[in-house]
């Protein structure tokens, strides 16, 4: 499936949009199938999204039928910088204050392979045996291709059954051991937008759009891609190296 690109000189100037879709994304799960499955990502980029999130959309969301999950995580304590739980907290679940049972954090300060074991676990008493569909999974990029903690020519991706895997070497700091959710949960998600900003990034989403459709394990991001919908959100700067029209993708300005 074609990606659809969405570009804006900065990140802001793309809040409304996402806040809108994701609204929509999350009445249509809630009325098709009574609940709306939700993957947070790391990173800074996201940020300013969960924040916009908990201050302009608190009462347009069913937060009680919600379940937050995380794509991947840092074995560190949940109150560490480092931690993607920590900045998630911060921004969108205390200012939302969401109910605990809707929160599936992965336990990253157990170490790497208990977290991934419990993680797997807490996924399964939420969507059943087999492997997960979520509703929405947020993704961003690093500057070397990777995408959740799956990195470039890793073991990691040709994981054909487990939903989550423990990622013992990160090439990535900080360098500690990670969690991270799998290629065929990230392929079978319903909707995957990824989010990415900023000229380092540049040359490496020139590369991953150049690499569509089929992708390549130098440049793991380029192998994912949603069942229903794959969105990209850019600013200029790690746009620049694109193509009018990327992969045949529907690619839309904003000012």
């Amino acid at each position: 499936m074609n990606p659809q690109v969405r570009v804006a000189r900065d990140f802001p100037s793309l809040l409304p949009e996402l806040g809108k879709g994701f609204v929509a994304v999350s009445k249509a799960a809630v009325e098709e199938r009574g609940r709306f499955l939700f993957v947070l990502a790391g990173g800074s980029t996201p940020r300013s999204f969960y924040s916009e999130i908990a201050r302009r959309h608190r009462e347009d969301v069913d937060w009680g039928r919600t379940e937050v999950f995380w794509g991947d995580e840092r074995c560190v304590p949940p109150d560490d910088p480092a931690s993607n739980y920590a900045m998630a907290k911060v921004e969108l679940l205390a200012p939302l204050s969401l109910p605990a049972e809707r929160v599936h954090r992965i336990q990253g300060e157990l170490g790497s392979e208990e977290a991934a074991r419990r993680y797997a676990e807490e996924i399964r008493s939420v969507t059943g045996v087999g492997l997960p569909v979520f509703d929405l999974v947020l993704l961003g990029v690093g500057c070397d291709g990777h995408t959740a903690s799956l990195f470039p020519r890793s073991v990691e991706l040709r994981e054909a059954q487990r939903a989550v895997v423990s990622v013992a070497n990160s090439p990535d700091a900080p360098h500690v051991p990670r969690v991270s959710l799998t290629l065929p949960v990230l392929r079978a998600a319903r909707r995957v937008w990824f989010l990415v900003t900023g000229p380092e990034k540049a040359h490496v989403v020139g590369q991953i759009f150049r690499s569509m459709p089929t992708g390549t394990p130098e440049l793991p991001a380029s192998m994912v891609h949603g069942v229903v919908e794959t969105r990209w959100y850019l600013d200029t700067a790690a746009a620049q190296y694109l193509d009018p029209r990327p992969a045949g993708g529907d690619v839309s300005e904003h000012p």
